[in-house]
């Protein structure tokens, strides 16, 4: 597998982002935003076949071995950490693939600075509505319609939330293995070495409960999503999107992607069947070729 050893760039925010760079003789930038739970080190079995991009990867602030010194709040937050981070590195227009809760953060960015926004590919993407956290009945069992009234109620959910702060907090890999295998690895497994490095740099996470808060918090439509009432930036987002979605992704159910998508204009929608909410690991080179016949078109 493509490794390369992460460099780290300080913010004028006094955060340090540490990142991994490939190909930087091409022409134009594709930046990779990872998800939750995950750094770029996730996004390795696509850098290589992604050659034709200059390609940034960068760990968001409180993940892998970028620094953690403020708390975040919003989605937002890792957005202007994304437009700070460009400005160092005395960057103009990029293109944006965002996975997962990274999507959220493309989006953020593609309605807030538009003029340093290229193209937008995102993968399993979080909704524009956010992610949502609801309270549970005394079986686990999600209660219709009731979230929690804050951060500190909210880290005490006994599925979403308490058993991976716990898992982090153990440094139980075994465990954090486990939820990945069931939720998000569902289709392909990693080959066993990629695996062990993989939930390596999940365990380096310090943000948990932060980032789960501003994922049920994000809001960028125009209705409320019964925690916040929404912005309305979702009107804001002018790039060519490329929305991928596959068909056994446990994590976006199909109702959440396809409502992201009906929100966006100029979106192409592609499914990928038998995919995972990781297309990364199921199959690589067709998510490669996705994002370059985009790009190229």
């Amino acid at each position: 597998v493509f490794k390369m050893d992460k460099l780290t760039l300080k913010l004028h925010n006094g955060e340090t982002l540490a990142y991994q760079e490939y190909h930087e003789d091409k022409d134009e930038t594709l930046v990779l935003i990872h998800g939750n739970m995950s750094s770029g080190v996730h996004f390795e079995p696509i850098i290589e076949k992604l050659e034709d991009y200059h390609l940034i990867v960068p760990d968001l602030r409180g993940f892998g071995d970028s620094s953690y010194h403020t708390r975040v709040n919003s989605l937002e937050d890792f957005a202007d950490d994304l437009k700070a981070f460009l400005e160092a590195l005395d960057m103009n227009t990029v293109h944006l693939a965002g996975w997962s809760t990274g999507g959220g953060v493309a989006l953020k960015f593609a309605a807030k600075y538009p003029h340093n926004t290229g193209k937008l590919i995102l993968i399993e993407s979080a909704s524009h509505r956010g992610y949502p956290i609801p309270k549970k009945d005394t079986n686990g069992q999600p209660l219709q319609g009731e979230f929690y009234a804050d951060k500190d109620a909210m880290a005490k959910d006994p599925v979403q939330v308490a058993p991976v702060v716990k898992a982090l907090e153990d440094g139980n890999s075994a465990l954090m293995k486990m939820v990945w295998e069931q939720t998000i690895y569902n289709v392909n497994k990693p080959e066993d070495n990629d695996f062990n490095r993989y939930i390596e740099e999940t365990m380096k996470q310090r943000n948990l409960v932060d980032v789960d808060w501003a994922l049920m918090n994000f809001n960028m439509s125009n209705t409320p999503n019964g925690v916040s009432e929404g912005d309305g930036t979702i009107d804001d987002v002018k790039a060519d999107i490329l929305a991928i979605h596959g068909d056994k992704d446990l994590v976006i159910p199909k109702p959440m992607f396809n409502e992201l998508t009906d929100a966006l204009d100029n979106v192409l929608v592609k499914t990928f069947k038998n995919a995972s909410h990781s297309p990364i690991t199921d199959m690589p080179e067709d998510l490669s070729k996705a994002i370059k016949t985009f790009l190229n078109g």
